[in-house]
């Protein structure tokens, strides 16, 4: 288990009946969470004073309710700065419950670069970037993969609000992009993967976790370096456990040295511990 707890900028500050209160900066978010299976009193004053909440509707989806909030915010973690975007899905945009993760990726970058190596690092399904800003924060040469244009475009602006540059942005279907690299005979010291459970490609490519998460491991496993390497596996995916994440990259990997599995959660103000996720990493 790792908890997320170095933000200053973003704290859940109660969970009950299927939400969550959240601080984002200055603002205030009630958002649906289905891992919230515990009624308890709502008694945070917040819960009436919110300045936005994204209820679910009855027959399916859902819409921001109350919504006093600008188009877009910034909120940061230590040195890297985040646009913070309503969606129309519940989403901001950020994970915070991923700085466990990069961490990781950032102290094992940071190691590489004190044994004078220049980390070559790639994220997959890459999203807005966070685990990119780790990378190239820590002096990596950072490959960033998401098959979402809009995305990518808004992960750039992550980078340029947190004073970086220099990342490479490839806007293709994941699986496709790492099946020309092993072609290609590239390698990375750092690989990256946060799929989802559906998705769809640039060109419409069909992703489904369970049906092609093999196959990308492969692939990757013929991309790291075989030393002086990291991977990070997470998994959002309901019903797919930390073991079975160790288990398959264990069969695509061999048995790595190092390797941490378990759940990403964050504790509200009362002590009611939220599991966000589920990962798998390691170093060798």
């Amino acid at each position: 288990m790792w908890l997320a707890d170095s933000w200053k900028d973003y704290e859940v500050l109660d969970t009950s009946a299927g939400e969550k209160l959240e601080r984002w900066g200055k603002y205030i978010l009630v958002r649906p969470d289905p891992q919230v299976i515990w009624n308890t009193p709502k008694d945070d004053p917040l819960w009436r004073k919110y300045d936005a909440r994204y209820a679910r509707s009855s027959t399916g989806g859902g819409k921001w309710q109350n919504l006093r909030l600008p188009a877009q915010w910034q909120v940061r973690y230590k040195e890297l700065t985040f646009q913070v975007k309503p969606m129309n899905f519940k989403h901001t945009g950020v994970f915070p419950e991923q700085a466990a993760n990069w961490n990781f990726i950032y102290d094992n970058c940071v190691r590489m670069r004190a044994e004078e190596r220049t980390p070559k690092v790639l994220n997959l399904f890459a999203y807005t970037g966070g685990a990119t800003l780790a990378a190239r924060a820590a002096g990596a040469d950072t490959t960033h993969v998401d098959s979402v244009k809009q995305v990518v475009t808004w992960a750039r602006e992550n980078m340029e609000q947190s004073g970086l540059e220099g990342v490479r942005w490839i806007v293709e279907d994941a699986l496709k992009f790492v099946q020309r690299e092993v072609r290609r005979g590239n390698r990375y010291n750092g690989i990256i993967l946060d799929p989802p459970a559906y998705g769809r490609g640039a060109n419409g490519e069909k992703w489904i976790l369970e049906d092609n998460i093999g196959e990308m491991l492969e692939c990757c496993a013929r991309l790291l370096e075989p030393c002086g390497a990291f991977l990070v596996l997470n998994l959002y995916s309901m019903g797919l456990s930390a073991t079975l994440a160790s288990t398959a990259v264990r069969q695509a990997f061999g048995t790595p040295f190092e390797e941490q599995f378990g759940e990403l959660c964050f504790d509200d103000r009362a002590g009611k511990r939220l599991p966000l996720g589920t990962y798998c990493r390691f170093a060798r």
